[in-house]
């Protein structure tokens, strides 16, 4: 019954048109938007109205919560929900906590007994428990080039994606269980070989942030799926083909010309 409810309020919300000036914002401040087909950018804006009205926008830091913020942070968010389930509006988030620029978080370091204090400047986080935390003016600037392999926006909310089977892994929740295998090689293949390359210090295509732990290579990689996919098909194909069979896009061909 919940189900059938929850579809039937969601249909009511995307039957309404969409906002000209919203969708003003999503063209300035969103160019990926430009690269989607005609028929994903109809489903975006559809995906956008519902995202809006189910999450809880929140301000932080003397942030004032505006349309523009809510309007891009939700575009880039419901992109990496084009092909996914219609149910799937990244279910275990509530809220978005949007600060004007980066902010620092009360750090603990233990070495022994000697406990040391300090602030860790952040730019986003993902909780698992129902949040996301950005830096709007990294959010921003981060959308405004869709080419530098740099999203804030998409590496927070992939890694929502990552963490709705309560596990922060580097692995989602995949269509089918014939699909693990083949993800973990793939996935493990690249991300160690990124690990690799930030210890010699060799130049890569995918941001060495990645080679933190899996999670955040998943977020890097998804980063560089959606803004650099051309580049990121040209020189690691299998991994690119991993992250088109998950999204169900393709943005390299989207991109390549006729």
């Amino acid at each position: 019954m919940f189900g059938f409810l929850k579809r039937r309020r969601r249909a009511r919300i995307q039957a309404q048109p969409f906002p000209p000036a919203w969708l003003a914002i999503i063209q300035r401040n969103v160019p990926m938007f430009a690269r989607l087909l005609e028929a994903d950018r109809d489903e975006l804006l559809r995906r956008v109205l519902v995202f809006v009205a189910e999450k809880n926008f929140e301000g932080a830091g003397g942030l004032a919560m505006t349309d523009e913020v809510r309007v891009t942070i939700a575009a880039q968010a419901c992109i990496l929900l084009l092909r996914l389930d219609d149910d799937d509006y990244y279910p275990r988030l509530r809220s978005i906590v949007v600060y004007p620029s980066a902010y620092k978080v009360p750090r603990e370091e233990r070495a022994g007994e000697i406990v040391r204090e300090h602030d860790a400047v952040h730019l986003g986080e993902s909780w698992g428990h129902g949040a996301v935390v950005l830096s709007w003016n990294s959010a921003r600037h981060g959308a405004a080039d869709p080419r530098d392999g740099k999203n804030v926006i998409l590496h927070e909310f992939a890694h929502q994606l990552d963490q709705e089977d309560g596990a922060a892994d580097g692995t989602p929740e995949l269509e089918r269980l014939a699909f693990y295998a083949p993800w973990a090689r793939v996935l493990s293949e690249h991300y160690l070989a990124l690990r690799k390359a930030a210890r010699t210090g060799r130049k890569t295509l995918l941001d060495q942030y990645g080679a933190t732990n899996e999670a955040e290579f998943f977020a890097v990689a998804s980063e560089c799926f959606f803004e650099r996919p051309v580049q990121l098909r040209t020189r690691h194909p299998e991994l690119y083909d991993e992250l088109s069979s998950y999204y169900g896009q393709d943005p390299a061909g989207a991109a390549t010309p006729a």
